[in-house]
């Protein structure tokens, strides 16, 4: 390792330890906030100076035979059909529009917010209302800004705006439970066959499952092996795996997400935690149904995967089935990058920050998916590469007996039909 490569090392960790405890002024804020508290120390002197005011009246001066007299106050009142004609020669203050759009979803994620676990606000920090800390989260997740534009927006520390945004996706994250839930019942299933005849025998889809990847900033002090020479360093094209989050995703027909994990780019043991969890329950998956998966999902009694190697017309018939599926799981990825353009790139190296923040992503995707407000993407040719579907199965993992059954049994079913 050379020199050059600690000292990029060394400043990353600098970084990161001052975004995670506080950002300092730039010299025109502190300006700005200079110039304001002077405003207000000479608005205070020059209102304490001014005398109380009188109470509301007439001044006549009459004058006679050359002899000034002085002023006469001539105190009066309005009756009460006199003020209640000059209440209605006055305009009616303007209403607030009702809310609609982000309004409406700023209003809702509010209302979830306040039924759930308060936090405490770190202390020294000015206080921002729950409704502006949503607005201010949301500007961050669905677009492309930085921390200063924000803080100029909001009129806030670019450290205070760093500190909301992630206490904000914490509290999101906790609604996880609450709004990422797995289907009940029968109501849920889909036909897999969405063309055609309904087939008897067919089992219902319960959801699609798949992954894609989320860039996030290489962590602080991963480097190259010391062994590699700089030549090789250049040459080598691989990307660090802990250059990106893993996001699994289970989608209903509509969209809506049923189950969320997050992992690292090194952990390639796709749909483990999902199995154990079906091995442990089998009652989640009902009879009569199963879940569809890309290629790099380990085939099994309740995750169909389409077939791999050379196929044959009855094989080609299945895999034309589930990519009638796939696409809604393509299509729910790209509704999310559209709707969230923060996660095009999260210039994050901590990665349970990074986890934080792509999970608050996924709830809230459900949360504007329940308002109906929907953002579409463009579809990025058909979900992950083979490379990265091959990488998901272990080599060691052999594909169970029965699924391997029921996948056949299935596509005979499909091409009798």
């Amino acid at each position: 390792m050379d020199a050059g490569e600690f000292v990029v090392s060394a400043g990353r960790a600098v970084l990161d330890m001052v975004e995670r405890e506080w950002q300092p002024l730039s010299g025109a804020e502190l300006e700005q906030r200079l110039d304001q508290a002077v405003e207000e120390r000479l608005e205070a002197e020059l209102m304490a100076r001014l005398p109380a005011e009188p109470p509301p009246g007439l001044y006549v001066q009459v004058l006679r035979g050359g002899e000034e007299v002085q002023p006469q106050v001539l105190h009066f009142s309005l009756s009460e059909e006199e003020v209640e004609e000059e209440e209605e020669e006055e305009e009616p203050p303007d209403r607030e529009p009702e809310p609609t759009g982000t309004e409406a979803a700023v209003q809702h994620i509010t209302d979830l917010l306040q039924c759930s676990v308060a936090r405490t606000r770190p202390g020294g920090r000015p206080r921002l209302s729950l409704s502006q800390t949503v607005r201010l989260s949301l500007t961050l997740l669905t677009e492309r800004v930085s921390y200063r534009c924000v803080s100029q927006r909001f009129h806030l520390e670019k450290g205070n705006i760093y500190r909301i945004f992630f206490s904000f996706c914490e509290r999101v994250n906790a609604l996880e439970e609450t709004l990422i839930r797995w289907p009940a019942g029968l109501d849920a299933l889909v036909p897999l066959a969405t063309l055609g005849p309904e087939q008897q025998g067919l089992p219902g889809v319960l959801g699609v499952l798949g992954h894609t990847r989320i860039p996030i900033r290489l962590p602080t002090g991963r480097v190259e092996e010391d062994g590699a020479a700089p030549e090789e360093k250049r040459m080598k094209k691989e990307v660090h795996p802990d250059s990106w989050l893993n996001l699994e995703l289970l989608v209903d027909h509509h969209g809506r997400f049923l189950h969320c994990r997050i992992s690292k780019g090194s952990d390639v043991d796709r749909g483990h935690a999902l199995r154990a969890k079906l091995q442990q329950d089998p009652g989640l998956v009902p009879s009569g149904s199963c879940i569809v998966a890309r290629t790099g999902y380990l085939l099994s009694t309740h995750i169909l995967t389409p077939y791999s190697g050379t196929l044959g017309p009855r094989e080609e018939l299945f895999n034309r089935t589930l990519e009638e599926h796939l696409h809604i799981l393509d299509q729910a990825f790209a509704r999310l990058r559209a709707r969230f353009c923060r996660l095009q790139y999260l210039d994050i190296g901590d990665y349970d920050r990074a986890r934080a923040v792509v999970l608050a992503a996924c709830v809230l995707h459900n949360v504007f998916l329940d308002l109906g407000q929907v953002v579409e993407g463009e579809v990025e040719g058909g979900g992950a590469t083979h490379e990265e579907e091959a990488a998901g199965v272990k080599e060691e993992e052999e594909e169970e007996e029965e699924g391997l059954n029921r996948r056949d049994a299935v596509s005979k079913l499909l091409f009798k039909t």
